[in-house]
């Protein structure tokens, strides 16, 4: 099982590449996790949001399998505890399925992606900031993984 993170935005600061790196690596081999990233739409005073979200999506669903089990990263989305996540991880990797989990720009994701998931997320009920999304969900991944092998981590 493959998991993919799709998310609006690049050139991410130091910080965050060192937090991600540190949970990609404890991670097991059967379960990689990249992160492929989305070129942000044009903003500026005058630029239209509406096309930025779309030039975004269209990126972004080029990028997406169609074998990929696609999740939706949204504040209107289902809030899920470890616990859930791990059990969602793990009938995922009995299914044998990749997942695609997608993240959208400052204005969320193009309706056109959040109908193509199959579930939709909510990390958290506060706004975080997207380079901020990259290492909890990576530090997640990793203690749903623990959690699921018995690893001693997620006590």
């Amino acid at each position: 099982m493959k998991i993919r993170l799709l998310a609006v935005g690049s050139r991410m600061p130091a910080w965050v590449e060192a937090g991600v790196e540190e949970y990609r690596k404890r991670l097991p081999r059967e379960m990689p996790f990249e992160i492929v990233e989305i070129a942000a739409g044009a903003r500026g005073k005058n630029a239209d949001v509406t096309r930025a979200i779309q030039a975004e999506g269209d990126r972004m669903l080029e990028k997406l399998r169609d074998q990929e089990h696609i999740v939706a990263l949204e504040v209107e989305g289902t809030s899920w505890s470890t616990e859930q996540l791990a059990e969602r991880l793990g009938i995922w990797r009995q299914e044998g399925q990749d997942i695609a989990l997608v993240v959208g720009g400052p204005e969320g994701l193009d309706p056109r992606v959040v109908a193509r998931a199959r579930q939709s997320w909510s990390l958290s009920a506060l706004t975080l900031p997207h380079p901020l999304v990259r290492v909890v969900l990576a530090e997640q991944l990793y203690r749903a993984w623990s959690l699921l092998s018995g690893h001693p981590y997620h006590r």
